[in-house]
């Protein structure tokens, strides 16, 4: 099985996974920021909660779709944030193009074209 097969069977994705991968498309975050992110993302449609949110991180981190780094910090104990691994991004990536394709055959449907 190819790894282009692999992540083809892993579509779609839900819409808050997609939001929350695409939050980490632009770099490391925590979780408040990707809550924060993913909500503006999305024009306020997705309004995770804490045990939500971490309950989707866990699930991503245990898919290798993220991964977790810590972050120093020099007056408090160090803060976990999130990436986005190569998985997750070719994930994304796919998705995305899924997306497209649907969006074009969609407008070109409702222009009047036939598919």
């Amino acid at each position: 099985m190819s790894s282009q097969q692999n992540v083809l069977e892993q579509l779609p994705l839900t819409e808050a996974t997609f939001f929350i991968l695409l939050s980490l498309s632009s770099g490391k975050k925590h979780g408040y920021a990707i809550m924060k992110d993913v909500e503006h993302l999305s024009d306020a449609r997705i309004c995770l909660g804490t045990g939500t949110l971490y309950g989707a991180l866990s699930r991503l981190l245990d898919q290798g779709w993220i991964e977790r780094i810590e972050e120093e910090q020099e007056t408090r104990r160090p803060r976990k944030a999130y990436v986005l691994s190569e998985l997750g991004r070719r994930i994304l990536m796919a998705e995305t193009s899924r997306l497209q394709k649907n969006l074009s055959s969609a407008q070109q449907r409702l222009a009047g074209g036939t598919l």
